[in-house]
């Protein structure tokens, strides 16, 4: 049985376990909970009703957190040419071209997302075996692949976030930091919910939305009311 450090011991016995909480007190909890010496992220855990196993049931997309993610993002593109001086104007991180395949080949991943124009794909598309596994490879329909060079950093920038179901049918997504106001994590809250309850597939039958939990980076995870989730995301 893994072994549970004595403050995080200390915090879970502050919350009812078996509760089912609102997203204002669950953020507030999670704040109260929080013990690490630094900045803790919030974390988002949602439980969906799907079968991985068929394609088409595959839950994947991107949204733009109002408020940001808390986290400066490195964004690489590959580009060419007035692309790639779009790139370097909008204050991409890095911009290249086999230059960057290359490093990236050799084992160097120090970025957070990845943008590339579409003649740029026969590059990238060299490096799936590295960048899927890390969800990292460009794809059209999150926007990652594409013309805009300029609007797709900066939406990067920004607090875009992509999110995907895992083989358990778990989307893991980061809402901001503690520091936020509980004002600014209901906001990326929701966004990311209800991005996530219009992805869903149209061959899913029964319960779509089966749980969702939030917690900070080192603190326990506190379960939501997902009634109350669906009803609230109805309103806006």
């Amino acid at each position: 049985m893994k072994k549970r450090g004595k403050k995080f011991s200390e915090s879970i016995k502050k919350y009812d376990k078996a509760k089912l909480y609102t997203i204002e007190d669950a953020i507030k909890l999670a704040k109260d909970l929080s013990w690490a010496g630094f900045v803790e992220a919030i974390d988002v855990a949602i439980r969906l009703g799907i079968n991985t196993r068929r394609s088409e049931e595959q839950v994947r997309g991107a949204v733009e957190l109002p408020h940001g993610t808390g986290k400066q993002s490195k964004v690489l593109v590959f580009a060419e040419a007035e692309k790639a001086k779009e790139a370097e104007e909008a204050e991409a991180d890095y911009v290249g071209g086999d230059d960057l395949a290359e490093r990236i080949q050799n084992g160097w991943t120090d970025f957070d997302a990845i943008i590339a124009t579409p003649d740029m794909m026969k590059v990238v598309g060299k490096l799936g075996r590295i960048l899927g596994p890390r969800g990292l490879m460009p794809n059209p329909k999150l926007g990652s692949v594409t013309f805009d060079i300029k609007n797709a950093v900066l939406s990067v920038k920004k607090g875009k976030v992509e999110y995907r179901a895992d083989r358990f049918g778990i989307i893991h997504s980061i809402i901001g930091k503690i520091k936020f106001t509980d004002e600014q994590l209901i906001d990326n809250f929701y966004s990311l919910m209800e991005a996530v309850l219009k992805a869903k597939p149209a061959t899913s039958k029964g319960r779509y939305l089966l749980s969702v939990t939030i917690s900070s980076t080192m603190g326990p995870g506190i379960k939501l009311d997902t009634m109350k989730i669906l009803s609230e995301v109805e309103k806006r």
